[in-house]
């Protein structure tokens, strides 16, 4: 039974979830000193919490990468009209989030750094929601929500390397450079060994976080590298080998870290204002009303345009409830506020709030929605009817 529980799909969304809860309770417990504490703590010169953010979720966007990669290749996202619609809908459902949280934010230059944090999906939640409902929606909808949800992701790490980024040292950057070339060449001259590959992404990471780039992509820059063609077939290229090696330690181990690590508010500390100030509500609005703006309304003006077609057996319920669970953004909106907010803990603790908000809702109203989808059962056969 547990064993089963680890190899099904939503089981990592639960765990993420256990673990986020178990921050909030533990922060509001006589532990609490002690949580904070223990993330603080010193380790080779950066903190727990640090080396979590930065060096964990390093090996969570080299994932974030290699799925991205194999998509982009030889899977849903293969052709250029395979991307149109979740293109057009990814595009939708993170600048309208965005335009939300600058206009409620509108007027204060400290708040508006925080404009990218609802535009983010959290895939492992989404999908673990879509996969609890079982088959009331069709395959077809799961197929776009992972395409829609992995655009998401590589427009997140774009925003990340053009918005959040620090001052630059070129002599790091250079390095980091030649590093990438080496990988490049390794990939070019049909290197198939993952060892070398590590090795050379272990130093590409400290190249850039050294560098003010956000040392988290490196984990993206080194997955583009990896082989995905493999003398024996792609299913031994190298790029699907590591991702079967790292997914389990990212759902259960990594993520659920993140959670912990970053989820932990103290309801104590809180005042009427920091939970419903501008922050708060500009990203809770945000990924509510933003993602399902956002994504519905860019596939509904595709279709109308004839630019493309519902999914197959699809219904525009489907599609609304799928645009709802886009707003579920708890991994990666948690991981740009801590970017945004990096000098103001207060604000960060208000993007918590908004966050979980606004993931709740849209979770449950998301559900909500695709339940209601299901259709009507079949009449019972009346008695003394014959089959």
């Amino acid at each position: 039974m547990l064993f089963r529980f680890f190899r099904s799909e939503p089981a990592s969304a639960v765990v993420l979830f256990a673990a986020a809860m178990c921050a909030i309770i533990i922060a509001n417990s006589p532990f609490g000193n002690d949580y904070h504490d223990l993330l603080t703590t010193s380790l080779a010169g950066l903190s727990l919490h640090h080396w979590i953010n930065d060096g964990l979720m390093a090996v969570f966007f080299l994932l974030v990468g290699l799925e991205i990669k194999q998509e982009l290749l030889m899977g849903e996202l293969g052709t250029w009209q395979s991307r149109i619609v979740p293109g057009i809908a990814a595009i939708g459902g993170m600048i309208v989030p965005a335009l939300i949280f600058t206009a409620v934010n509108w007027g204060n230059s400290d708040h508006l750094q925080g404009w990218a944090i609802p535009s983010a999906t959290d895939i492992a939640f989404a999908l673990g929601v879509l996969t609890l409902l079982g088959p009331i929606v069709p395959s077809s909808l799961r197929v776009l929500l992972v395409s829609l949800a992995i655009i998401d992701d590589l427009g997140a790490i774009l925003i990340i390397a053009l918005f959040y980024t620090g001052q630059l040292s070129w002599l790091w950057l250079g390095s980091g450079g030649l590093i990438v070339m080496l990988l490049v060449a390794m990939n070019r001259r049909g290197v198939q060994h993952l060892a070398p590959y590590l090795l050379a992404g272990a130093g590409l990471w400290v190249c850039i976080y050294q560098s003010g780039l956000h040392a988290t992509l490196a984990g993206v820059i080194l997955a583009l590298t990896i082989p995905a063609d493999s003398p024996s077939g792609r299913i031994h290229a190298p790029v699907r080998l590591l991702q079967h090696r790292i997914d389990r330690w990212v759902g259960f181990l990594i993520l659920p870290l993140f959670g912990f690590a970053n989820a932990g508010i103290d309801f104590a500390g809180l005042s009427r204002d920091m939970v419903l100030g501008a922050v708060p509500l500009g990203v809770a609005l945000g990924l509510f009303f933003g993602k399902q703006v956002g994504v519905f309304g860019a596939i509904w003006i595709a279709v109308r345009c004839n630019l493309a077609t519902l999914p197959t057996g699809a219904t525009w319920t489907h599609v609304y409830g799928a645009s709802l669970l886009c707003g579920i953004g708890f991994t990666m909106s948690l991981f740009i506020g801590t970017l945004a907010f990096s000098s103001a803990s207060h604000l960060v603790d208000a993007t918590r709030i908004g966050v979980i908000a606004g993931s709740a809702v849209s979770a449950i109203a998301g559900t909500i929605v695709l339940k209601r989808s299901l259709p009507a059962p079949e009449p019972p056969l009346e008695s003394g009817a014959t089959s």
